[in-house]
């Protein structure tokens, strides 16, 4: 299945290939500050390929806190963050915001809230690697 998602102004654009096709899209909705203050929902696919293109580079700031194992990118004009990247050993691994999806059944999307509140630095790089999308072009996920 081919979703594409962006930010409202279109400035940050991705095409998620999911595979295999999807009986449900898990839709983690994040307890940390950030998140909720953003209304973040996040969702990955392990075996999928992620594609990102970046209207204009200037106007994407890159947002870490906490372990700093993470960058939110933000759209400078919108204010939306469809993207989230952690660089794991060399390689770009992400998740994308399900509020930033187009034209995806809703019915599909599997909504839980999410915590990783006490979860050490090297757990939770351990579970971005098997959980988050390992295939991504057109984005960093490092400074």
């Amino acid at each position: 299945m081919l979703i594409n998602g962006r930010c409202h102004c279109g400035n940050i654009s991705f095409e998620l290939t999911w595979e295999p096709e999807p009986k449900e899209i898990p839709a983690r909705a994040c307890g940390c500050s950030f998140c909720t203050k953003h209304g973040g929902v996040w969702t990955s696919c392990s075996t999928g390929r992620l594609k990102v293109a970046i209207g204009d580079p200037l106007l994407v700031s890159k947002y870490a806190f906490g372990t700093q194992t993470a960058r939110f990118h933000v759209c400078a004009r919108c204010g939306i963050v469809p993207v989230v990247t952690s660089r794991i050993d060399g390689r770009t691994y992400a998740v994308v915001n399900v509020n930033a999806f187009e034209s995806v059944d809703a019915s599909l999307l599997k909504h839980a809230p999410a915590s990783f509140d006490g979860e050490s630095e090297e757990a939770r790089l351990a579970r971005r690697k098997r959980n988050w999308i390992p295939a991504v072009e057109g984005i960093e996920g490092g400074d």
